[in-house]
């Protein structure tokens, strides 16, 4: 008696091909861009005459200068990025590490130092840290002081204060401090069901050059459009929320620490020029321009929409409530013993 002839299975898609969407997803960015750009220029003399008013022009010029702030740096990030994926093996920085998260923690954060960087650019790499096999609570203290302790941002706040040198070392602590109290409140009490994982991927066939391109490729368009949300949105809260507002909170105490701490996050303003915003708030305390200082790099409206779009809605709201909150007491902790 013969015995049934089982049908082989369907041969699986090689490990380095990624899903039939996510190949779409290049064709998808391209597609809407030539969207807007038509559409852009079919409905030009609408938009000449929106942007004689006032408060358009503002919000059209604020969200220009976020963006082309930001891009060089989200490249910088999208870069480094696709190095790791593409000729590092897989988890070497996880095994670089302290292998206790712990003390991959700190040792992550002191390695935000060496990435000279924004916030946009710190977010991708995160991910690719994630997806290397870093734990997250590693990869995210390296999110948070990348943009924060780089020495491109401490030259820019010393220049900014050429008189007062103490708050290059205030922020270098308030900052560190954060980053480092975010990654054990994330071993405490973080939740890795929170995560959508990044959609990063190494792949495994073709030439190094080829899968850097293609990593890089993906991961800008991800991260670019959602920075363009984000900074649509900053611009549009600059310009609703009256200056006279803000100047009219800034008596001493704990007020102002909010205050600024809260138009940090609204003005979305990139690290590596925020000193010079700082420097000129005059009438604010040394300790609430400290606040701004430590709390933009960390939590701003794009950052948030960065972090929405990389690690998912659910995690980027609850991170990013948490590390204002631990920004804002560094701050104020720091400030108050040096300055």
């Amino acid at each position: 008696m013969h015995k049934p002839v089982t049908p082989p299975a369907p041969a699986a898609p090689p490990a380095g091909d990624p899903p039939a969407g996510r190949r779409r997803l290049p064709e998808a960015g391209l597609l809407l861009v030539t969207v807007l750009i038509v559409a852009a220029v079919a409905l030009r003399p609408v938009l000449t005459g929106l942007l004689d008013r006032p408060a358009a022009a503002n919000w059209a010029t604020i969200f220009v200068a976020i963006t082309i702030q930001a891009v060089p740096f989200l490249v910088l990030g999208v870069a480094v990025s696709a190095t790791i994926a593409s000729f590092l093996p897989p988890g070497a920085i996880a095994r670089w590490l302290p292998g206790r998260p712990a003390l991959a923690v700190p040792a992550a954060a002191v390695l935000g130092a060496a990435l000279p960087g924004c916030e946009c650019g710190s977010v991708p790499i995160a991910a690719r840290l994630t997806a290397g096999g870093v734990t997250p609570a590693a990869a995210f203290a390296f999110m948070l002081s990348a943009p924060a302790i780089n020495p491109i941002v401490l030259v820019s706040t010393a220049v900014a204060f050429p008189g007062n040198p103490e708050m290059v070392v205030a922020r270098l602590l308030a900052s560190l401090a954060a980053s480092v109290g975010m990654g054990l409140l994330w071993i405490m009490l973080g939740r890795d069901d929170l995560l959508r994982a990044a959609r990063t991927q190494r792949t495994e066939d073709g030439s190094k050059p080829a899968v850097f391109l293609a990593t890089a490729q993906h991961d800008f368009l991800q991260a670019g459009g959602f920075l363009v949300i984000g900074a649509a949105a900053a611009a549009a809260l600059q310009t609703l929320v009256p200056r006279s507002l803000v100047d009219s909170l800034a008596s001493p105490g704990p007020v102002s620490l909010l205050v600024l701490g809260v138009f940090a996050v609204l003005i979305s303003l990139c690290s590596e020029a925020d000193a010079f915003v700082a420097a000129g708030l005059k009438q604010f305390s040394l300790t609430a321009r400290l606040a701004f200082l430590v709390v933009g790099p960390m939590v701003d409206v794009k950052l948030f929409a960065l972090q929405a779009g990389t690690f998912g809605p659910r995690f980027a709201w609850r991170f990013s409530l948490a590390t204002f909150v631990v920004a804002l007491t560094c701050a104020a902790l720091v400030g108050w013993w040096l300055l």
